[in-house]
């Protein structure tokens, strides 16, 4: 099943703030592999199939440098279509020197980096969905080693060329300030369903019975402050909702817990309980 189509509700697109908009270029094309879909001084959409924007990233003026122990991103993930995808990935980065992190998570395979300003990266691929676990409706989810000997196993030549074209935005993993709030404003109000329970300092929120495409931690701190305005980090996010319906169901349920809802255009824009921004689309 796809997880990141309609009529699942999913994350679409991440929009990210930046000190150097050349040096993230460089970064986002020649290391993740993105292709450039349209370019401005101070702006750029990034794609993987030259049409679709997964990733903008923009310099603003008076941007300054990324603020630790606030709320904010802690990763968006790249979903690759398949394990030898994520193997030929591997390859790359290796012929680069490029420091990674890693885990087996059960559900899927996962690589972690981070881009120039450390904003942080997840590129991953899902195990079928027949091999997860689920128990009375939570997901069985581990950060066991991976392995890279395995994975690397049917690599028999070099192929990686960029990013494959039908990758697409797995999920987003947010630092937040309260889980309580935050768990309310993901479960009543944008109307997502908890798939697990990390301990007391995490929450995972999916549509459809994926692992997961909303994940947030208190990892910086209950009651960490928000970063200012014109710090690096995230700027926003959007969920896209498979029909007006079921978007102005979710709208209203966020008025209802007293979430401040904007009209933009076809766009409604909403902010979580620590401040993320989120601009929710059909």
């Amino acid at each position: 099943m796809n997880f990141h189509r309609k009529p699942i509700t999913y994350v679409g697109q991440v929009n990210l703030k930046v000190t150097d908009l050349n040096r993230s270029l460089e970064y986002y094309q020649k290391i993740i592999g993105f292709r450039v879909l349209s370019q401005t001084e101070k702006f750029a959409e990034l794609t993987a199939d030259g049409k679709t924007v997964l990733l903008t990233i923009e310099q603003p003026d008076d941007v300054v440098a990324k603020q630790g122990r606030t709320t904010g991103l802690y990763h968006f993930a790249l979903l690759l279509p398949s394990r030898s995808d994520l193997a030929q990935f591997v390859v790359h980065l290796s012929e680069r020197n490029i420091p990674i992190g890693s885990a087996n998570h059960l559900v899927s395979e996962a690589l972690y980096l981070s881009d120039p300003d450390g904003n942080g990266i997840e590129v991953y691929r899902d195990r079928d969905p027949s091999e997860w676990s689920w128990d009375n409706n939570e997901i069985a989810m581990a950060t066991d080693p991976l392995d890279f000997r395995d994975l690397l196993a049917g690599v028999k030549e070099r192929t990686w060329n960029g990013l494959p074209s039908d990758t697409v935005m797995g999920h987003i993993h947010l630092h937040v300030s309260d889980l309580n709030q935050a768990k309310q404003f993901y479960l009543e109000g944008l109307g997502f369903e908890l798939v697990l329970r990390f301990g007391g300092q995490a929450l995972f929120f999916a549509d459809g019975k994926y692992h997961h495409h909303i994940g947030f931690n208190t990892w910086n701190g209950v009651g960490a402050p928000q970063p200012p305005e014109n710090s690096v980090g995230l700027k926003s996010y959007t969920i896209v909702y498979p029909d007006d319906e079921a978007r102005a169901k979710a709208v209203a349920n966020l008025n209802r817990i007293g979430a401040f809802v904007t009209e933009d255009g076809e766009e409604f824009l909403v902010a979580d309980p620590s401040g993320n921004r989120i601009r929710l689309l059909v």
